[in-house]
């Protein structure tokens, strides 16, 4: 069987990995079970059971001699009763049963020994109606899969047609496996290298402005962390406060969810001539100063935020990372709900700023080098010790925008569960889906014994911004 080899931004979460911080991220999938088929999960599970088509991903074994790279292995050498799982929860069957067992499963570190996935069908969970629900717990080791690619994953598994049957499970959808969606393909965009007649001084050339680009950026931003920056309203790595979030962790996991209309979110950003993301910052940001004046831990300097950015072209899923980051503000010092929102819209600009217009290996190569650090903090075991890099990453990764379904089973909220580092206790991940916008915080357990006052928090602050802007 052939191999892949790893780049180095997907190998690095392999080396940073340890049994306090398993760098595996997971989506928790919540449907409504069909009218009439009270046994829809059971059936459901017998029937994949039989399914031992795997396509990458899911067929990939990591091998690290003599450097890491992944092995495809043949259906008869994957074992699927080890990545695949039938649960149920305890009556009554709540939100909070739910939260408990996945906060557990997202604690255990996947063993190499096997390809690094597991899948879990839950049933048992009451819906707010009283309707019958199940889950989908799927988690990916990190060096697969970023949060765009499994969101483009998830599109591939699920259809939009609430008439589709006899669905594959995603081992066998994968990045080359049967798309399920039921919607048209998009024409991948053409990039201009690819395009035919481009002459050989002219490539050297955008090799070469591509390479000052990066290291313009990367000279700025690291002379900027070491000297702090001209202009207060930038955010630069190693410039955030030490804050609770920003110690050592332990390996047991908290996970909590809190879900908007995306009309109220948008209402908001209309209001203040921004965006989604900075309505999203600004509440997560009044939500943690909020948290940390209730346990008198509010630092003076503002919290700052790494931000994923995606960088992954066209509309594919693809195995391996495809992003880049920048550092925000969350104006945590500033207690005005608008006046930190404009704050977060000009430090989010002018992070945006900061970022080199290069794609591919250029931007690959500028995002090791700034990851490079703090990468090398968690690989070498030093995170939690010093300054941090950031105190928390926060990211938003746009779902599908119409209904999805499995076998006539419709999908009522998807929520992203991610991953933790030593001196980063704390991870907010959104993701919208059919005018919802659904948030997931993960933590440490020991770190943040109160998550779910955060999530709290959150919805506390996008209704003092809507006051004051009178929405």
């Amino acid at each position: 069987m052939s191999r892949k080899v790893l780049k180095v931004n997907d190998s690095a979460w392999l080396y940073a990995e340890s049994h306090r911080t398993p760098m595996q991220v997971a989506m928790l999938a919540t449907f409504k079970v069909p009218e009439g088929q009270p046994d829809f999960v059971g059936d459901l599970v017998a029937r994949w059971r039989e399914v031992r088509d795997f396509q990458p991903p899911f067929n990939y074994l990591l091998k690290t001699v003599p450097v890491p790279s992944w092995k495809e292995l043949a259906p008869e050498e994957i074992d699927l009763d080890y990545h695949f799982r039938h649960n149920a929860l305890p009556r009554p069957g709540s939100q909070r049963e739910l939260g408990v067992l996945v906060s557990r499963l997202h604690s255990q570190k996947m063993d190499r020994r096997y390809p690094l996935w597991e899948c879990h069908l839950i049933e048992g969970l009451a819906g707010p109606d009283s309707s019958a629900q199940w889950s989908m717990y799927m988690k990916v080791h990190h060096s697969q899969i970023d949060g765009v690619g499994g969101i483009r994953l998830l599109k591939r598994i699920l259809s939009a047609d609430p008439d589709a049957r006899g669905m594959l499970p995603p081992w066998a959808v994968g990045t080359r496996g049967p798309d399920q969606s039921g919607l048209p393909k998009r024409e991948a965009p053409v990039v201009p290298a690819q395009r035919e007649g481009v002459s050989l001084s002219h490539a050297l050339g955008t090799v070469a402005v591509a390479g000052s680009a990066v290291a313009t950026s990367l000279g700025k931003t690291y002379t900027e962390s070491m000297i702090g920056s001209d202009d207060e309203r930038r955010a630069v790595p190693f410039r955030a406060p030490k804050t609770l979030f920003n110690g050592r962790i332990h390996t047991p996991r908290r996970f909590a969810t809190q879900h908007y209309s995306l009309d109220r979110l948008r209402a908001v950003a209309t209001a203040i001539d921004g965006s989604l993301n900075d309505v999203f910052l600004a509440i997560c940001g009044g939500a943690l100063r909020r948290y940390l004046v209730d346990a008198g831990e509010l630092p003076e300097e503002p919290m700052i935020a790494n931000v994923p950015v995606s960088v992954r072209p066209g509309d594919q899923p693809g195995v391996g990372n495809a992003i880049t980051f920048l550092y925000s503000s969350l104006g945590t010092d500033i207690d005005d709900p608008v006046v930190r929102i404009k704050a977060i819209q000009e430090s989010t600009r002018l992070g945006k700023e900061r970022l080199p217009h290069v794609d591919g290996l250029a931007m690959e190569a500028y995002t090791a080098v700034l990851m490079g650090p703090f990468l090398s903090q968690a690989i070498l075991g030093f995170g939690g010790r010093g300054r941090p890099a950031s105190n928390v990453v926060i990211s938003n990764v746009p779902g599908p925008a119409e209904p999805r379904y499995l076998d006539g089973s419709r999908l009522e909220e998807i929520y992203p569960v991610s991953l933790l580092f030593n001196g980063q206790a704390l991870n907010i991940t959104a993701v919208s889906y059919d005018g919802e916008f659904n948030i997931g915080f993960t933590g440490c357990r020991d770190s943040i014994p109160s998550l779910q006052k955060i999530a709290v928090h959150a919805g506390e602050e996008l209704e003092s911004l809507e006051r004051a802007l009178r929405i």
